[in-house]
């Protein structure tokens, strides 16, 4: 029978009787995490991903929270991000220089101890815990714990895993990054820069995009300075698929989730985990680089700067990149797209102009053709090697979305100086 088949059945028995295969849950949760960051790296739009996640592959721990302002004695902290660096993804193993070699902890935690810890955490909650399964320091996919939580009002699925990334690097960033609202569908997110500088991300969203069933998870990724990060996640269902629901919501709230996150429990787990190897420098994080060698995040992010307003949400990915801007007026997205060899087609005509350099310009005024009352303004422009920057700005946060304001926040002029920014002409050498 196929793994997905084996899984399945798995979930159902524990949807009917509320017991479990430990190995099984756990190895799920594993999977399940890793399916979740690869569809976030592939499928960002408008800086959003399809779950923001990682049952075992994320996972994370604050020094400052944990072991006060100077962090535990011997933990290591991972390195600035440097040209050669590894994925920083998993929970590690002894690193020999090379970037080879196991990476795994030493064993020191069990996974008998990680299901003893999530007992412990939940025990200021109030309601028990069953049905409990764990990995320990030695996986290579890094700790992580998951159970059965009865708090007296339905029981429900409840998982956290520990491992260690790059805290400068873009994973760690994207984990703690609220996504796109209209390509998630989540019902709420929300971030919080902790006083030791870890970020915490709380997202509200449901097992399935679609919510084709009314199964929700709720999430809690803590991502530190040192490099740990711990992740939990909840359902209102006992198996995050396959389990009919018991209760409206997940057993515990935003501040409960932050409560479990940063947890001392985890501690002996968490300091047991190598540092995770830094990530590859993305390109365009060279200052100078040129602006078409950029992500168009990137590069919108630093155009933006003159314009002056603050930048309360960003992301995209590749040649696609948005902002949402907020000067205390309304909300107004920001987008940016950017491609070459493309049809020049719509460039021709009495609504086109030609900068000195031989730029192609057109501006549009209008409907966005989406939203009623949505107003978008856009500047198209095609240079002469190709090289097509678009930059639109709306009335609303969302394009989809009901107007914030009259107008979009920035003018037509800096959108003009955005799209023909001479960091766009510029050849790497």
């Amino acid at each position: 029978m196929p793994f997905e088949d084996d899984l399945g059945a798995a979930l159902r028995r524990t949807g009917e009787d509320f017991t479990i295969d430990r190995h099984a849950l756990v190895d799920a949760g594993e999977e399940r995490g890793r399916r979740l960051v690869a569809r976030r790296r592939a499928a960002v739009v408008g800086g959003s991903v399809l779950a923001l996640a990682l049952i075992a592959t994320a996972g994370a721990y604050t020094g400052g929270l944990l072991d006060g302002p100077g962090g535990a004695e011997g933990v290591q902290v991972a390195a600035r991000p440097t040209p050669t660096g590894g994925s920083g993804g998993s929970g590690g193993g002894p690193d020999n220089g090379a970037g080879k070699g196991p990476r795994t902890g030493s064993g020191a935690v069990s996974a008998e101890r990680m299901m003893a810890n999530l007992e412990k955490a939940l025990a200021v909650e109030g309601g028990k815990l069953e049905a409990t399964a764990g990995r320990g320091t030695e996986s290579e996919g890094g700790a992580a714990v998951s159970g059965v939580y009865d708090d007296g009002k339905g029981k429900a699925a409840v998982s956290v895993s520990l491992s260690r990334v790059d805290p400068l690097g873009s994973q760690a960033g994207q984990l703690t990054q609220c996504g796109d609202k209209t390509v998630q569908g989540y019902a709420d997110c929300r971030t919080e820069r902790l006083p030791d500088g870890s970020k915490l991300l709380i997202l509200k969203a449901y097992e399935y995009a679609d919510r084709r069933v009314d199964t929700k998870c709720w999430r809690a990724v803590l991502v530190t300075p040192a490099g740990f990060l711990v992740e939990a996640s909840e359902w209102n269902a006992p198996a995050q698929k396959d389990a009919a629901v018991t209760r409206t919501d997940p057993p515990l709230g935003s501040a409960q989730l932050k409560t479990l996150v940063t947890s001392q429990v985890w501690r002996p787990a968490l300091n047991d985990l190598p540092p995770a190897e830094p990530d590859p420098v993305q390109p365009g994080a060279a200052q100078g680089t040129p602006l078409k060698d950029r992500s168009a995040v990137e590069a919108l992010e630093s155009l933006l700067v003159p314009v002056g307003i603050p930048i309360i949400s960003r992301g995209g990915e590749g040649s696609y990149g948005y902002a949402v801007l907020d000067d205390g007026k309304g909300y107004s997205l920001v987008q940016l797209n950017v491609s070459k060899g493309e049809s020049t087609a719509g460039f021709a005509g009495a609504d086109v102009t030609t900068e000195s350099d031989g730029t192609k310009v057109k501006i549009t005024q209008g409907s966005a053709g989406k939203g009623e009352g949505v107003v978008q303004w856009t500047v198209d422009t095609l240079r002469e090697n190709g090289l097509r920057v678009t930059v639109s700005a709306f009335n609303a946060g969302n394009q989809n979305g009901a107007p914030t304001r009259r107008t979009p926040a920035p003018t037509l002029e800096q959108l003009k100086g955005i799209a023909l920014a001479p960091g766009w002409n510029r050849d790497r050498n």
